[in-house]
């Protein structure tokens, strides 16, 4: 086993299993996917440190408790289409990818956009398909979405998310309530949504028109 081998397993083990994630299949993807692909090289010996890591343009890469949390909170079975805004390094992308049919990505960064790509054709992950634009209005021409997870805090559910969502969807966001981020998750039944918090959190803001303005 080599070492980032041996430290993905230490990962899955004693911060994902230990501290609450058990879908096994959230645990396998997380410990397919090489995360040190997807930080920069003079980070990649913290590739599975504890805690989000830079990857440039003020973005990212976040922790993998809350990468597993959020895969965990949207109970994928295999057959989805699901719809991630900000894709940042690409790293959910590709353990989504794992874990659902058709994976949707935005991300607002054109360099980052790019450096994703990149890495995601260099690991054959086939069914990402990565957009350029305003993530908080999500993609109408593909919508439905069973699943929806979003990388970045946001005042209130973003409603063109919301809107897009299928009815047993999921969608999994980071809300800023009382100058305190909260991960929550929204499920919908029909017209109606169930709200539950997964945990606190720290994101860079959601920019768009469903989010914050750009400063």
């Amino acid at each position: 086993m080599s070492n980032y081998a041996a430290r993905r397993a230490a990962m899955v083990e004693n911060q994902l299993r230990a501290r609450g994630i058990w879908d096994e299949r959230v645990l396998g993807a997380m410990g397919a996917v090489p995360r040190e692909e997807f930080v920069p090289r003079r980070l990649r010996h913290r590739a599975y440190a504890d805690s989000a890591l830079p990857i440039g343009g003020e973005q990212t890469i976040s922790q993998p408790w809350i990468v597993a949390a959020i895969c965990q909170e949207l109970a994928l079975t295999g057959g989805e289409r699901v719809l991630e805004v900000g894709t940042g390094s690409g790293y959910s992308a590709a353990v989504l990818a794992l874990l659902a049919a058709e994976v949707i990505s935005i991300e607002r960064d054109p360099e980052l956009a790019r450096a994703a790509r990149r890495t995601l054709a260099r690991l054959a992950v086939a069914n990402v398909h990565l957009e350029l634009g305003d993530g908080s209005l999500g993609d109408f021409e593909r919508a439905p979405f069973e699943a929806i997870a979003v990388h970045a805090a946001a005042p209130g559910p973003p409603p063109a998310l919301v809107d897009q969502l299928g009815d047993g969807g999921r969608l999994v966001v980071p809300l800023l309530e009382e100058g305190e981020e909260m991960l929550v998750a929204l499920h919908r039944h029909g017209e109606r949504m169930t709200r539950a918090t997964i945990a606190p959190c720290r994101f860079v803001p959601l920019i768009g028109e469903g989010g914050f303005a750009e400063a």
